[in-house]
């Protein structure tokens, strides 16, 4: 029954607390399937890719694509994922490597330019920015060395302190602000599972700008997402991977 005007018939706490657990609990089990997802993608990509590299970039586009138009986890915002097609630049074969994961005591950032600052050395721990404006731990491990088309570049590799870590190779370059995020895209995260796998040993990654993605805070300014630090910024337009409409 209807209590007399003007009373409050707003849910008691008890029901409020119960409905905010449960989408709770909805929540964490949507990122589960989200991760459990991702983590199958990646898998099928590293099987297909050993005998067709460019298949399985076929197969990723159209996977992902879906995930982000669909899933309630998908870091496009809900009123916009229905109409979410992603932007690829064809692939390119000449864009794939196999690197050497190297650790050396100096290091070369994305100029060619040694670099020695003590805070960047391999096996030191630094900080690297976030989007929202604070900083993650990582661990940078060593170098990978990218024989590009316009002239070979080394990259700083990177060991992720939170999650369950994992390794991690943002990179910036000179798309960036015009036809891609303005704070660049990831190669590698292995924490969310884009991973391409190694070729013949462990050290050997496999690292293919086809697969380049934007961090989610490209596409929603609420996630905040680790940053290429300044030895991981090419000088050269790396014209493969995602793209901005």
């Amino acid at each position: 029954m209807k209590g007399s005007p003007g009373a409050d018939d707003r849910a008691a706490p008890s029901d409020v607390a119960e409905r905010a657990a449960a989408r709770d609990v909805e929540d964490r089990l949507t990122l589960a399937d989200w991760r459990r997802r991702i983590a199958d993608l990646y898998a099928s990509v590293r099987q297909i890719a050993s005998a067709n590299p460019q298949g399985a970039w076929d197969y990723w586009r159209a996977v992902r694509d879906e995930l982000y138009r669909t899933h309630p986890q998908s870091p496009v915002p809900a009123a916009e994922r229905s109409a979410f097609a992603g932007r690829y630049w064809p692939y390119d074969p000449a864009l794939r490597f196999v690197a050497a994961v190297r650790n050396t005591g100096s290091q070369h950032g994305a100029s060619g330019a040694a670099e020695t600052e003590p805070e960047t050395a391999p096996g030191l721990g630094m900080r690297l920015p976030m989007s929202s404006g604070d900083t993650m731990t990582f661990t940078r491990i060593g170098t990978v060395h990218l024989p590009l088309p316009q002239r070979s570049r080394t990259l700083g590799l990177f060991w992720m302190a939170g999650y369950a870590g994992g390794l991690f190779l943002p990179f910036r370059d000179a798309t960036n602000g015009t036809s891609t995020y303005g704070a660049g895209r990831y190669i590698l995260d292995a924490a969310k599972s884009a991973d391409l796998g190694t070729a013949e040993a462990p050290e050997q990654l496999i690292l293919d700008f086809n697969f380049a993605f934007q961090p989610s805070c490209a596409f929603d300014p609420q996630w905040a997402c680790p940053l290429a630090p300044p030895e991981n910024r090419l000088d050269v337009p790396i014209e493969a991977g995602e793209r901005l409409g």
